[in-house]
């Protein structure tokens, strides 16, 4: 089954392989942890590297967000990329540089460098993307007990946009709510949400790849920390409830790129609320922190197996 390593997987096999050791590192490879930090003379350098390898629809818009959201949920503005693109043919590659650059152009970030080649071996696009910015690093593993879980603008956003992009034909779906959630891959950027909520959070995650579920177990991991999460208080929109049900997903188990998940202190919970509301970012608050074996607690039941997003194997049927 395709998708991320096991995080015992990556403790026994990757994290200690990380070349000759250098004291500039703030930050290097850790579980749930999306960005590196360097120093660099009296600044940070923020990095990370993220790949966009089976959607078949805006993979250069998606694969920009993505990696800017890491940089940007580490508390720094993206402002450089590389991008590496491996196309299976020549026609795909003006659409997919092109959206590279008007992603990049939206988000003020310039495209500084990567690679570009075809591939016949690959049936879509592969694109890999690498954002840097420089400010103050806030890790991943920052949560304490006590502080609130807020969410930003919704579950599944990422995943809605794919599933009405890749499949929403063959879901028998409405056209115009597969429109509308199409739509949403304009939203999956959340340098904008990470800007504000960095003035007030102690840790900030984008859950990716196995949704909000899996990008709270990350959290969770990161902080050494429990999180109690109630389903309910979880935003998730009408045209994402439709999509994946039709598909048979968990709204919460599907790529969920377009949210931050944020650990703020509970006296600060008010003023990041209203001023996400302010800049017209949707937010609730979804659950509380506590001291514990790092888990994740939703509706409570511990949900502490590997979650594998519910796209990859709709992704696997439709390449049969």
């Amino acid at each position: 089954m395709p998708g991320k390593l096991s995080p015992e997987t990556l403790l026994e096999t990757v994290f200690h392989r990380t070349g000759a050791p250098d004291e500039a590192v703030i930050q290097g490879p850790a579980d749930g942890e999306d960005a590196a930090a360097i120093t660099i003379g009296d600044e940070t350098l923020v990095v990370s590297s993220d790949p966009i390898s089976l959607a078949a629809s805006h993979v250069g818009r998606l694969g920009v967000y993505i990696a800017c959201n890491d940089v940007a949920v580490s508390g720094v503005d993206p402002r450089w990329l590389t991008a590496v693109v491996m196309l299976p043919d020549e026609e795909l590659l003006e659409s997919v540089v092109d959206d590279i650059d008007q992603a990049a152009t939206e988000l003020g970030v310039a495209v500084v460098g990567g690679h570009t080649e075809y591939v016949d071996a690959l049936e879509r696009p592969l694109v890999c993307l690498t954002a840097f910015g420089l400010g103050e690093f806030l890790p991943t593993g920052g949560a304490k007990p006590g502080d609130t879980l807020i969410l930003t603008k919704g579950a599944a956003i990422e995943g809605t946009a794919i599933l009405a992009a890749d499949f929403g034909a063959e879901l028998g779906v409405d056209p115009a709510l597969c429109a509308r959630a199409e739509n949403f891959l304009e939203e999956i950027s959340v340098v904008p949400d990470a800007r504000i909520l960095r003035k007030y959070a102690t840790a900030m995650h984008d859950p990716t790849e196995g949704g909000v579920a899996a990008g709270l177990q990350e959290l969770a991991r990161a902080s050494g920390v429990r999180l109690v999460v109630d389903r309910e208080q979880i935003p998730i929109r009408p045209e994402t409830e439709r999509l994946c049900t039709a598909a048979g997903v968990d709204p919460l188990c599907i790529f969920g790129s377009g949210a931050v998940v944020a650990s703020v202190p509970h006296d600060a919970v008010d003023a990041a609320l209203a001023e996400l509301e302010a800049n017209e970012i949707a937010a609730a608050v979804i659950g509380e922190v506590e001291a514990g074996d790092p888990e994740l607690i939703l509706d409570g039941e511990s949900l502490t197996e590997l979650i594998t997003d519910g796209l990859y194997p709709l992704w696997k049927s439709a390449d049969k």
